[in-house]
């Protein structure tokens, strides 16, 4: 397994400082989300101060990019990182898509299929394999002269991840994705009992093997060799398990490991405004399924145990958190980094 940081949007030099830094520590690579900015300046500011890590987009958002203008992007950050990037592309929530970006969602998994295929064909142009040609759905793409064509390089095989979490979306990532960027919002039993049998059915449609298809899993990990050390980010874990839970499509998850109506008292409480009841919903029980608390020391094992020979990358949701609490936690992290790589 890979290890991984998860980070939000910073400034250029912020984000520089902390890529030296974990790639001194021992880590393999950074994801960016996309919330309050864009994370490809931030991608290129991290892989010119590290030039060892690897980069993700987890996830970009697709729907308000054209594919060629997305795939131009990667293009460009993979050949100036000596094809040290890969993909991560998700579809948002309908709200944020028609309201905020104010362009077309549904239906979200058909789209993103399309998106992702509209993609893989402009890198196929791009390498000059064959001429721009894609015609689908909802994305057609014909047109791509050699003076907009963008220059050749040899780290054009670019690897295309997306977001998933039901049925559907897990089958169509076995199908046409490269990987999955797993909601952190998950316990094991989701990974083995729901999403890999969904994945597997995608690559059987495909004639592809499961092993083609990499598990990307943030993970709410909260070190600390007390219980009071590990409070302040456990609360944190608490909030937000509290936060995606409310959300209907992913109340299933409560359902199955028998915490039935959770995701309803949730959302009751989230409209009703009330975030500290929310939180109070999510009992220590829930939270050994939904995040990994340990000591120090033993936080490499319990990783290991939890997703060795599931997850292909294990990305740290609240270790920039920890690390900027204190910046001393950089190097502990680090240590896990090093055990589970080598594992």
């Amino acid at each position: 397994m890979r290890f991984d940081l998860m980070m939000a949007g910073r400034t250029w030099e912020h984000t520089a400082r902390m890529a030296r830094d974990l790639e001194a520590a021992g880590f393999s690579g950074m994801v960016f989300t996309e919330q309050t900015q864009a994370p490809w300046m931030s991608i290129a500011a991290a892989s010119i101060a590290a030039p060892t890590l690897e980069f993700s987009t987890g996830i970009a958002v697709a729907f308000p990019r054209s594919p060629i203008i997305t795939a131009g992007l990667a293009w460009e950050l993979a050949e100036n990182t000596g094809g040290r990037f890969r993909l991560g592309l998700g579809s948002q929530v309908k709200a944020h898509i028609e309201r905020r970006y104010g362009v077309e969602f549904d239906p979200p998994g058909p789209r993103l299929r399309d998106y992702v295929e509209a993609v893989k064909a402009c890198f196929r142009a791009f390498r000059g394999e064959e001429p721009l040609a894609h015609e689908g759905p909802y994305y057609t793409l014909s047109l791509l002269p050699a003076m907009w064509a963008p220059r050749r390089h040899p780290h054009g095989d670019i690897k295309v991840d997306i977001s998933a979490v039901g049925p559907w979306m897990c089958r169509m990532a076995g199908e046409v994705a490269d990987g999955i960027h797993v909601h952190p919002f998950h316990s094991v039993p989701y990974l083995h009992d729901r999403l890999l049998p969904a994945v597997i059915e995608g690559t059987g449609r495909a004639g592809r093997d499961v092993s083609d298809v990499d598990l990307i899993v943030p993970v709410m990990a909260i070190p600390g060799d007390t219980p009071e050390l590990r409070s302040d980010l456990l609360e944190k874990a608490r909030a937000r398990i509290a936060f995606y839970g409310s959300t209907k499509n992913y109340g299933f998850q409560f359902d199955d490991l028998g915490f039935e109506g959770t995701s309803a008292r949730l959302n009751e409480r989230l409209k009703a405004g009330d975030v500290a009841g929310m939180t109070a919903l999510i009992t220590d029980e829930m939270l050994e399924y939904f995040a990994v608390a340990a000591p120090w020391d033993d936080m490499a094992d319990a990783l290991l145990n939890r997703y060795q020979g599931v997850a292909s990358r294990l990305v740290m949701y609240l270790g920039e958190e920890s690390i900027e609490a204190d910046p001393s936690d950089a190097g502990r992290w680090g240590e896990i980094a090093r055990a589970v790589t080598a594992a």
